[in-house]
């Protein structure tokens, strides 16, 4: 869990905001007392899975877009030909 003073909570929100989505805590204090929480809306497993989910479905239509298409030349030559 992340603790962060008043002055650096306002000056680094949307940081923390980006700590929260991938399932930090983070406790905002004032002179040293905890006075607030920030944790995430939604249950970091499911965005976790929902995540995988998109990343899968990004994979499989690169695939599909992929068939049927070729360099031309194997991967070695390709490498080489980019080089000049």
């Amino acid at each position: 869990m992340k603790t962060v003073p008043v002055y650096e909570a306002k000056t680094k929100f949307s940081e923390l905001l980006v700590a929260v989505e991938h399932g930090e805590q983070v406790t905002i204090t004032r002179r040293g007392r905890a006075i607030a929480r920030i944790i995430s809306a939604v249950d970091v497993e499911v965005s976790a899975e929902a995540q995988r989910q998109q990343v899968a479905g990004t994979f499989a239509r690169l695939r599909e877009l992929r068939k049927g298409v070729s360099l031309g030349m194997d991967v070695r030559e390709a490498i080489e030909e980019g080089r000049d």
